[in-house]
């Protein structure tokens, strides 16, 4: 994917993220006359919205040194290896930092 089309997709995801993040940091469990078991269901809710919330932070700050890497003209380059992302890989998740094997033994580590 050229430099052009990664910026502008991590930018448009930039933007839906923001979007998604000031969403889910509105009061997920508004106050209202409820019965006691809707009240479990509201921490649920509210567990569930705080999930969402730090997926959607994680992706952020992948997209912003995604963006950093373009400007830096390392984009595509794995940060660990430093061998090339696929090009497939990139244009599945623009925002990638690794190529798949040194993404792979980062997740088996964990």
């Amino acid at each position: 994917m050229d430099v052009t089309t990664a910026r502008e997709r991590l930018e448009v995801m930039l933007a839906e993220l923001d979007r998604s993040i000031g969403v889910l940091r509105g009061d997920p469990v508004a106050v209202r006359d409820r019965s006691t078991a809707d009240a479990g269901s509201d921490l649920t809710d509210a567990d569930r919205a705080q999930a969402m919330l730090t997926v959607a932070t994680t992706q952020r700050r992948a997209v912003i040194e995604a963006l950093k890497r373009i400007e830096e003209g390392v984009y595509g380059q794995c940060v660990d290896c430093r061998k090339p992302v696929p090009e497939g890989r990139l244009e599945a998740r623009p925002e990638a930092a690794r190529c798949v094997q040194c993404q792979g033994k980062r997740e088996r580590r964990r």
